[in-house]
């Protein structure tokens, strides 16, 4: 989101004193949004949206809460694929080393195999 639209979102609630009350989640949200997706220094997103570092932390800290409790809808879930390397690029070992007595090493190709040797081996 634009900060110049957030600045004037957030400017809306703001009280004759100065001080910002945000009483709506959805802007909490979409500033809690704005932060993490900042790279800058937190001073420099403050000024960008005009606002002091101690009344948008609590906002901020409210968000986070709102968020933890489920009050925001979460994002999709995105499925992440792994493509096996090919056998060239693979290293000596595929799968699972376990270190035995006498400095003997031994290689499972699959978490079976390994569970089935633990149980035979008890």
């Amino acid at each position: 989101m634009d900060l110049e639209v957030l600045k004037k979102k957030i400017s809306t609630f703001r009280a004759e004193g100065g001080r910002i009350r945000i009483s709506d989640d959805q802007l909490l949200l979409e500033i809690l949004a704005a932060w993490e997706q900042w790279t800058g220094p937190g001073q420099d997103f403050y000024r960008a949206i005009g606002v002091s570092v101690k009344g948008m932390a609590s906002a901020i800290g409210k968000a986070k809460k709102l968020r933890r409790e489920g009050h925001f809808p979460a994002e999709g879930f995105k499925e992440i694929k792994i493509e096996a390397p090919p056998a060239a690029l693979a290293g000596p070992c595929q799968g699972i080393e376990l270190s035995w007595t006498e400095g003997r090493t031994i290689r499972f190709s699959q978490v079976d195999q390994l569970l089935e040797f633990l149980k035979k081996a008890a």
